[in-house]
């Protein structure tokens, strides 16, 4: 009898069969809580006046005030939040190989990007709690998602 249900995944196969230690969960929920804490304080009196600010930093402001709730969601979801570290990392990556690391090698930093510089060099601290062998056994070698409902 043919059926359309696709047939279940041995347990071992599965992407969530790695396991994460309680040491771990709760170095990434101390991540959580200095990214929600420091967005709050920094960004969400911003957005009091988002209404007199230009576009582009009112999508800044709205984007970093809606990504402190989800860190904070990630207090008591550390592993389902991951992606928050992972988005994370990789805008202040992006940033620091984009933007700082071509003025300070041309040597013509101003004051304003100096300051920046100093709050995203943070991400060191996500960097180092994040689950980088529980991100490429979850993220990279396992299964992808099915593109069409089964046969």
């Amino acid at each position: 009898m043919l059926t359309s249900q696709t047939p279940p995944v041995p347990k071992d196969k599965r992407a969530d069969h790695y396991h994460l230690p309680a040491y771990r969960m709760n170095l990434m929920r101390f991540g959580y809580l200095v990214m929600g804490v420091g967005l709050v304080i920094v960004r969400w009196p911003d957005l009091l006046k988002a209404s007199s600010l230009p576009p582009m930093e009112g999508v800044v402001v709205s984007m970093l005030v809606a990504m402190s709730l989800l860190a904070f969601l990630g207090l008591w979801r550390p592993i389902a939040m991951l992606p928050i570290l992972l988005f994370e990392v990789a805008w202040k990556l992006i940033w620091l190989g984009t933007v700082a690391v071509p003025h300070l090698l041309a040597d013509d930093m101003d004051a304003h990007t100096e300051r920046l510089l100093g709050g995203i060099l943070l991400v060191a601290l996500i960097v180092a709690i994040t689950p980088w062998d529980y991100v490429w056994k979850r993220y990279v070698t396992a299964p992808g998602d099915r593109w069409r409902r089964g046969p």
